[in-house]
């Protein structure tokens, strides 16, 4: 039985609920059992808990963040006893969606509260999709009318969407879905990157890699829509086309565990599977660890700009350069850098430049 959990964020009039409903629909004839975690907001304010009816907006999100843990925990317990082979809970929503509400001040309080990191409500989802507001691209759709809880100006409504991105950043698997195409496209793109998540449609992943000089780690970490994520990673025995790899991302205690495995093609890489693991499958998988193969330890920097994610790879053993890597829906695409990134070039496809490649180097090797 498989049972995954994702989360559809957004920005106003983004689109959300006609993308619940058409998830329903597709995956449903895909052979899934789709469950919905309603809105956690809309339930407490339609009934009278507001941030405005509390003694604080703090105290307003504790209620609702501890009403959202509660709801998706239950969702989970009855997803473990259905009748069904693949079981996808949808939140509407994630925890994280309300730290855009909040002041640093008051989510340190809240979590304290909770008795809960913000790795842990963030990498307690396994992947979230961010629809962007129609005020970003597509201004002449944005409208007020369809939900009487809607009050943004086109201004307010970029702000909290950007708001709304950074509160996701540094998640492992995090989406932008944003207005290139009209709305029917839109929901197209969506239902795409959901099912190559899940695996039901070829999961070929258009991944371009460049190599930078290294870039100022003060600058990155002052940054709202930047997150700083430790990873060590394994390489497990594996034949000559295979990369298989173990993966822990983040600290001891706060850490997630992923197994993934891929075929590779040219220049390309096949996902063949993708999973967690617990702690304890980790430190049994680390028994099959190619000898030949020295473990990663890098520093991820997970930075959105302009509706891009970027993941960025600091090594031990570079003091000049890093690399910048970006996975697109299609390989038109354009990517766009922050201007503070200076580009040595694309390194897509160039061996040396592979992580596998790199952990087969000798202790102290650098270039």
């Amino acid at each position: 039985m498989s049972i995954t959990k994702i989360v559809v964020t957004g920005g106003p009039c983004g689109g959300k609920t006609s993308a619940l409903s058409r998830i329903q629909t597709d995956l449903s004839h895909l052979g899934y059992t789709v469950l919905v975690v309603p809105e956690t907001a809309t339930a407490l304010i339609s009934g009278g808990v507001a941030p405005w009816t509390c003694g604080s907006n703090e105290e307003y999100q504790k209620c609702q963040m501890k009403m959202q843990l509660q709801k998706e925990r239950i969702f989970e317990q009855a997803a473990a006893t259905m009748d069904s082979d693949k079981v996808l809970i949808v939140c509407d929503r994630g925890e994280l969606d309300n730290r855009a509400y909040m002041t640093g001040e008051e989510f340190a309080h809240v979590l304290d509260y909770l008795g809960m990191t913000e790795a842990e409500l963030r990498d307690g989802y396994d992947a979230v999709f961010h629809m962007v507001t129609a005020a970003s691209g597509a201004e002449k759709f944005y409208t007020l009318e369809n939900n009487g809880a809607r009050y943004e100006t086109l201004e307010q409504a970029r702000e909290l969407d950007n708001r709304f991105i950074e509160a996701w950043t540094g998640h492992p698997y995090l989406r932008v879905i944003d207005n290139r195409s009209d709305f029917e496209g839109k929901l197209r793109h969506l239902i795409r990157e959901i099912t190559y998540f899940l695996g039901e449609l070829e999961p070929f992943e258009i991944e371009r890699k460049f190599l930078i000089r290294y870039p100022d780690v003060s600058w990155l970490e002052s940054l709202p829509n930047c997150q700083k994520v430790p990873i060590v990673q394994y390489y497990l025995r594996s034949e000559p086309d295979q990369e298989i790899r173990i993966r822990q991302r983040g600290v001891s205690g706060e850490a997630v565990f992923t197994f993934t495995e891929k075929a590779i093609e040219g220049t390309h890489k096949h996902l063949v599977r993708q999973r967690r693991l617990t702690e304890r499958e980790f430190e049994m998988l680390l028994l099959q660890a190619d000898p030949k193969m020295r473990e990663i330890s890098k520093t991820r920097y997970c930075l959105t700009y302009e509706g891009q994610y970027f993941e960025i790879d600091l090594f031990p053993c570079w003091d000049d350069q890093a690399i910048a890597e970006i996975e697109l829906s299609s390989k038109d695409v354009p990517v766009t850098f922050p201007p503070e990134l200076e580009v040595i070039r694309e390194v897509t496809g160039d061996p040396k430049y592979r992580n596998a490649v790199i952990a087969s180097k000798p202790r102290g090797a650098t270039h």
